[in-house]
Order: structure tokens, then C-alpha cells, then sequence
């Protein structure tokens, strides 16, 4: 198991802890990003098991745009043209319950771009067809697809 695999989870997990003393929320967001196939953009973290939609925290006097454009790009390598729009707002008591995550869509396809080679955080990244999602893909993502896509009501909680 590599370093990141160990600390990433504990500063993670310190953080959230912090913030119960520090902040009244905190903020991820999460993109559904699609190809020009409509294939979806995931990854998979070097320190959590599955397959996620890219994203990631929004920092200090950042927008929640310009956190999903920061992320998907640190984390894919991609850049979409386009502003995503709000989809959801969830809490996310995995984390805390003082948590929350945005769910933005970008809705054009962002056509077949050459995807950032994997790094310490991330230790994959690809874009799947809906009906053939990497097995284990994380049931958050498979319910926000299904939300996004299928027209599944919107949940409360992440």
C-alpha cells in the first residue's frame, strides 16, 4: 500500500474534524462529465476502493465552478469548454453531517480527449458507457447516474 493510500484518508478525515470546530458546513462538489460518445467520465483514488465521479473540495473564496473545472482537470486531465450547471445539492453524512457536495453536469460532450496519466491521488481514470459501469463502481455514483440520466427522483443525502 503506498503512503498516499494511508495519509490521503487521515488528512481527509482530520479535516472534516476541524471543520466541526471551524466552519458551519463544508463544500465538495462532484462532475458528470461525458464524452462525445456519451460515455462517462470516472476515477478511481489510489486510497478509497471504487469508482467515482471526478471532484473534489472548494477551496476558500473559490466558486463551486471554478472547484469542478480545478478538479476534473487535476484529476482526468480534461477541460471542458463549458460552465456546468447545478444539478443537486446533497449531504454527505460520510463525512459529517455538516457536509455537502454539489453535483454539477456539463452537458455537452467534451469530445475524445487524451486522459492525464495517473498520479499519486488518482490511480485511474476512463470513460465507461452507462450500461457497462466498472463492477464496483461506488453506489453514490451509480444513484447520482441514475438521477442524472434515468430521471430517478433527486435524493436528499449523497
Amino acid at each position: 500500500m503506498s503512503p498516499i493510500a494511508v495519509v490521503k484518508p487521515l488528512t481527509k478525515r482530520l479535516g472534516a474534524w476541524l471543520g466541526l470546530f471551524t466552519r458551519a458546513v463544508t463544500l465538495g462538489v462532484r462532475a458528470v462529465v461525458r464524452d462525445d460518445d456519451g460515455r462517462v467520465l470516472l476515477v478511481r483514488h489510489t486510497y478509497l476502493p471504487g469508482w467515482y465521479l471526478p471532484g473534489g473540495g472548494v477551496d476558500a473564496g473559490e466558486t463551486v465552478v471554478a472547484a469542478i473545472c480545478r478538479e476534473v482537470a487535476e484529476e482526468t486531465g480534461v477541460r471542458p469548454s463549458e460552465n456546468p450547471r447545478l444539478f443537486g445539492l446533497y449531504l454527505n453524512r460520510h463525512v459529517s453531517r455538516r457536509d455537502h457536495v454539489a453535483l454539477l453536469v456539463f452537458d455537452r460532450g467534451v469530445g475524445r480527449p487524451e486522459l492525464r496519466r495517473p498520479a499519486l491521488e488518482i490511480a485511474d481514470v476512463g470513460f465507461f458507457p452507462l450500461d457497462a459501469l466498472p463492477p464496483d463502481t461506488t453506489s453514490a455514483t451509480r444513484r447520482r447516474l441514475a438521477e442524472v440520466f434515468d430521471g430517478v427522483g433527486l435524493a436528499a443525502e449523497w
